[in-house]
């Protein structure tokens, strides 16, 4: 195997032009396409697709449709014209947008390989197999269609803005992840294949468009192959993209950016600092105007940091690894932010009657050094990454218990 690029991720291996791939894969495949009021192009997308599949009956395709147009209906009707082996997945809750629909084919996906594609005829149907076929001749886990190796460019006659906007996606992409994207010349394509063994151990987080993004990011794969092809401008119907994928794009980036422990260290403890901001207010009020202690007033305060924490690290830190109620989530949290208590007042009252320090700085020391074993706690306990066994804080574990079954 020749590589023409190689990462910290791995290899990059570029077919010269799509006509030099082999013809036909050996490896039963899925063709996952998601779909959301598509009716109008899938009767053109089936007929493309019947003559690409033709001779290998090993070859399926899956729908994961979204719609309200009656395109899974549609779908269904023609499907038995086509002699292809067709399923729909209608989603009635749809969740996560495109990535949320792939996500959910390659879930469903019983074979070696999936193709992932539009449904809008921008991908040509003729390329699939030969995506495959580059996979299986390069030994890599994911193959790429590329509009900027080779061939022809990216939109076709596309005139519209679109081109520079996703050019200019694929451009701060790469410069957001330079050694994990350094094979990839077109990480915002949306055709691509992709092998089992990648996609299985991808914890994937899809919420909008670029799949294909997250998938590379989160699996960083050993070798990748990218396959030129030409995408078409749009036959019917209209566009999903617009300025909320935008936005979409770049709130993923700056989460793909933040989901290695080092920087969810960080982001961890920027949240706990901003929880200073409460806790040290009500301690301050406490102890100014109701004459409390400042044990009690630590305690007291404690509680109102602790629920501003969990609301930021629920809902922005650790959203895509939430599971049950909301109310036991605050429960476990609750208990890990008092029970740190234990350590911290002893070490509160030696700040404040042996180092002299005043309680407002105190509580502030004794904040900082507990956030390193917090995070760790919950990272590791509270936050549980799917598959991985209960962890520690006995505690922790009884509460939630006690919570669930209330």
């Amino acid at each position: 195997m020749s590589a023409t690029m190689r990462s910290g991720s791995g290899a990059s291996l570029t077919a010269p032009d799509a006509a030099a791939a082999p013809a036909r894969p050996q490896s039963p495949f899925t063709v996952l396409i998601p779909s959301r009021d598509e009716a109008e192009n899938v009767e053109a997308l089936l007929a493309g697709l019947a003559e690409a599949l033709v001779g290998l009956p090993s070859a399926r395709v899956l729908f994961v449709d979204d719609s309200t147009d009656g395109t899974d209906e549609l779908i269904r009707a023609l499907a038995p014209s086509t002699g292809l082996e067709i399923q729909v997945l209608h989603r009635e809750s749809p969740g996560g947008g495109l990535g949320g629909a792939v996500a959910a084919g390659l879930s469903a996906a019983e074979t070696p390989w999936c193709v992932v594609m539009d449904a809008d005829l921008r991908h040509p149907p003729r390329l699939v197999p030969a995506l495959v076929a580059e996979g299986e001749r390069r030994d890599a886990q994911l193959v790429v269609g590329t509009r900027y190796r080779g061939g022809p460019r990216a939109e076709g006659s596309d005139t519209s803005i679109r081109p520079l906007i996703s050019a200019a996606c694929g451009l701060l992409a790469r410069l957001s992840f330079p050694r994990i994207l350094s094979g990839i010349s077109d990480p915002m394509s949306g055709f691509f294949a992709v092998r089992r063994d990648l996609w299985e151990s991808a914890e994937l987080q899809p919420d909008g468009h670029k799949i294909l993004l997250e998938l590379a990011v989160r699996t960083r794969p050993s070798a990748v192959a990218e396959l030129p092809c030409g995408f078409q401008p749009r036959r019917e119907g209209t566009s999903k993209a617009g300025p909320l994928v935008g936005l979409r794009f770049l709130r993923n980036l700056t989460v793909l950016r933040a989901s290695g422990t080092r920087a969810q260290m960080l982001a961890f403890g920027l949240i706990g600092a901003s929880g200073l901001l409460p806790n040290l207010a009500v301690t301050w009020a406490l102890v100014r105007w109701s004459g409390v202690g400042y044990v009690v007033a630590a305690i007291l305060a404690n509680q109102a940091a602790m629920l501003w924490n969990f609301l930021l690290i629920d809902l922005l830190l650790f959203h895509h690894r939430r599971s049950g109620h909301w109310a036991a989530r605050l429960g476990r949290f609750t208990v890990l932010a008092n029970f740190d208590l234990v350590g911290r007042i002893p070490l509160l009252s030696f700040l404040v009657r042996v180092a002299h320090l005043g309680p407002v700085w105190a509580t502030g020391v004794t904040l900082l050094a507990a956030s390193a074993v917090r995070f760790v706690v919950t990272d590791r306990a509270l936050y549980r990454r799917k598959g991985e066994p209960a962890a520690v804080l006995e505690p922790v574990a009884l509460a939630e218990t006690a919570i669930e079954a209330g």
